[in-house]
């Protein structure tokens, strides 16, 4: 395995984790934003990454592998301490939806990747919008407090209310992709021997 600067990136996304959940939970003034600062650079090195690794041929099983990881672990640790944090029902069922939806469609994608199919799954544009859209939610629900009178929290909160609506709407397709590969073990299961 060779690194490069595609996985670099990634892998400073990964290590960024432990130092935005210390400044979250920091009795530092400003700690918040802080880690939302933090939060924040290490989500543009998602969209960085995938184009360095596309434009000088830095493209690898390891960071085909690292990438998605980073991602989804960015974004279930920081909306668990988010729940924590800030805890209300709404809030609660949006990390439930994008939590569960992740686990379901790596669950689906690996399924795939067994039966060699896993082209059906790949990522899509509406999930690259929805990546998107939870970052900054994520983030600003993070930096919490207002900014030049905005509240930038319920700013975030919209932005990732859309991203979960959005997660179910992508789920959707993605398993009616997966599903002609599936309705026949489905089937047979159900019939009689």
């Amino acid at each position: 395995m060779r690194i490069n600067l595609a996985n670099i990136l990634t892998l400073f996304r990964i290590a960024a984790i432990p130092v935005v959940v210390l400044c979250f939970y920091s009795p530092l003034p400003d700690a918040r934003p802080i880690a939302a600062i933090i939060f924040g650079i290490a989500a543009v090195t998602d969209l960085i990454d995938g184009w360095v690794a596309r434009r000088f041929g830095q493209t690898s099983r390891f960071g085909e592998f690292l990438d998605p990881v980073a991602d989804k672990l960015m974004v279930a640790i920081v909306l668990v301490m988010l729940v924590q944090a800030d805890s209300g029902w709404f809030e609660d069922i949006i990390a439930m939806i994008i939590i569960g939806r992740e686990i379901t469609i790596s669950a689906l994608r690996e399924w795939m990747a067994t039966i060699g199919e896993r082209a059906n799954v790949k990522v899509s544009m509406a999930g690259k919008i929805k990546t998107t859209l939870q970052m900054f939610g994520i983030a600003f629900m993070v930096y919490h407090n207002p900014f030049l009178g905005i509240d930038i929290y319920l700013l975030g909160f919209v932005l990732l209310l859309v991203a979960a609506v959005m997660t179910i709407w992508s789920m959707f397709f993605y398993l009616k992709a997966a599903w002609p590969f599936m309705k026949d073990d489905v089937i047979d299961t159900k019939s009689p021997k």
